[in-house]
Parts: structure tokens; sequence; C-alpha cells
């Protein structure tokens, strides 16, 4: 039997409740590609924050994304200088993502890019969620795979360079799918 229209939104209706009453979620992905180093030259997949943290309203074409010192950014940064009006790269742990959000706003950054801890994630994102602590943070924050975290940290390291410069949000839906170019340690 093949239902008519009304048996479709019954259908749809059914599974909106769902949704709401479960508290179903798609994650929202965000893209960004890091310009320089050349040898990570990739369009990366971050998620924002579930809860706090601001959006991007403005496209950085050109934008230096800085590995915080300490990496955990759960204080005072060493390097927080060259943080200011640019984006932090820093590690999972230690304290709340709200924390190291806040303490990245607090040194002026425009956004914090927060990957896991766990070197081998290549695959599970983290749902990054408020505290207990009921503070705000206005900059965006977002969830990076520990792989590609360790990546960038590591091809930075090796290139002798204080910063990669990336390009971030970028629309991935003009560019066609052979030409998107993605770390190759993230395939299945």
């Amino acid at each position: 039997m093949v239902p008519g229209a009304a048996g479709w939104w019954c259908l749809v209706l059914w599974l909106l409740a769902c949704v709401a009453a479960h508290g179903l979620r798609i994650h929202d992905y965000l893209y960004f590609q890091v310009l320089s180093p050349g040898d990570i030259r990739y369009i990366f997949t971050a998620t924002p924050a579930k809860d706090f943290g601001g959006i991007f309203h403005t496209r950085y074409e050109q934008i230096h994304l800085v590995p915080a010192e300490p990496p955990e950014a759960c204080g005072e940064l060493r390097n927080g200088f060259f943080i200011q009006d640019q984006i932090a790269l820093v590690e999972r742990g230690g304290c709340s993502f709200l924390s190291k959000t806040r303490v990245v706003q607090e040194h002026g950054g425009r956004a914090v890019i927060i990957s896991d801890n766990a070197v081998d994630n290549d695959s599970f994102y983290v749902e990054m969620i408020q505290d207990s602590t009921q503070r705000t943070a206005d900059i965006p924050a977002l969830f990076l795979l520990g792989r590609d975290g360790y990546m960038i940290r590591r091809s930075l390291e090796q290139h002798g360079l204080p910063w990669a410069i990336i390009s971030i949000p970028v629309n991935v839906t003009s560019i066609p799918t052979f030409e998107l170019l993605q770390p190759p340690w993230t395939f299945w």
C-alpha cells in the first residue's frame, strides 16, 4: 500500500516530533583550508560548539592559525601576543572547552579551534558543550579531529613555523568533489 499525501505528512510530522523529543541532532560542519605550509594544504572539517561561542560573520581569506603555548590553553598564554586578531589552535584537556575559548578571547583571538588530544582520532567529533559555570564566550569555537590537529602542529614544527595561514570558513558546496582536497589520513 502506497501512502497518499496525508500519509506522507503524518510521517514527516512524526519524524519531526521524534527529533524534538529525543534531541537528535545532525552535526553542522564548518570547513577551513590551510594555505601554508604547502604539505598540509587541505580542506579540514570542524564542528562548532553546541551551546556557546559566536559564529563567523566574516570570511577570512588569509588569517594565522597559531598553536597556543601551552597547548591546552587553560591559563596565561606564553604566545598570547601572536594570537591577538588571529585564530588559536589549542588541544583538548586540562580544562573545559568554554574555559579554553575564554582564554583565547581574553588574548584577543578571533576564534579558537580545539583539536582532540587523542592523536589517533580521525573520525569521532566531540560535541563541545557549556560547562556548569554560566560563563559565556563571544568568539567562535570549533572542534577538530585529533589526527588533523596533530598533523597541522607537526608540519609547523618540521618547517620551524610559528603559525599556519588558513582561509575560514570555506564554502565546499561550490567545489567539485574531485577538487575537494581533504587530508589523506581521514579517508576510511
